[in-house]
């Protein structure tokens, strides 16, 4: 069973996440994470990725598709990639069932679980 996580990683939404959070997705260090936090406590959340982008300096839009297929959310993708996270992967019981159970326990801490083909 642990083999179907092989692969999963938990989304990182750009609108609740802490400092610590922003920084382990790849391509987010400290300076870039202190002006993101900065941006949204100033002007409230990002709505898409396009919002992002005008509104952190350094964060163009290739930049921001970057981030996103490292786990980043971003406004509505955020609740796309919950709602990919619940659908089964493979069409195997055991492996729908265990997607199922991640997506569970991903409702319950508040976390969303994306798992990567």
């Amino acid at each position: 069973m642990l083999a179907a996580f092989g692969h999963a990683y938990a989304a990182v939404d750009i609108n609740t996440a802490n400092e610590a959070g922003l920084r382990g997705i790849k391509g987010i260090g400290p300076a870039k994470a202190k002006a993101i936090l900065e941006e949204r406590d100033a002007h409230g959340p990002f709505k898409d990725p396009a919002d992002l982008s005008k509104r952190v300096k350094g964060m163009g839009g290739h930049t921001v598709e970057r981030l996103q297929a490292e786990g980043l959310a971003v406004g509505s993708a955020g609740a796309a990639t919950s709602a990919q996270a619940a659908a089964p992967v493979q069409g195997k019981a055991a492996t729908s069932t265990a997607a199922a159970a991640a997506a569970a326990g991903a409702q319950k801490s508040g976390a969303a679980v994306l798992v990567k083909k």
